[in-house]
């Protein structure tokens, strides 16, 4: 099965889009919440992505993303 070219260069712009999206909500959430309980990380991580309007994260990569922030706020 052949993918055509063309829908690679229109699908990456809503990709590079999405990914500054939730880049944003992490630095955000690791500003403010870094080093703080993973529960109140990961509901703070949440949130970000939310007013970011980010529509699909797998939960599994919010998961890892709180838990570096909670257990690794500086470095990474």
């Amino acid at each position: 099965m052949a993918n055509d070219p063309s829908e690679y260069d229109k699908s990456m712009p809503i990709v590079a889009a999405h990914l500054a999206k939730v880049e944003r909500a992490v630095d955000r959430t690791r500003t403010y919440h870094a080093g703080r309980p993973y529960a109140e990380v990961h509901q703070a991580l949440v949130a970000a992505l939310h007013a970011e309007d980010v529509q699909r994260v797998v939960p599994q990569v919010v998961e890892e993303y709180a838990r570096r922030i909670w257990d690794s706020p500086t470095s990474w």
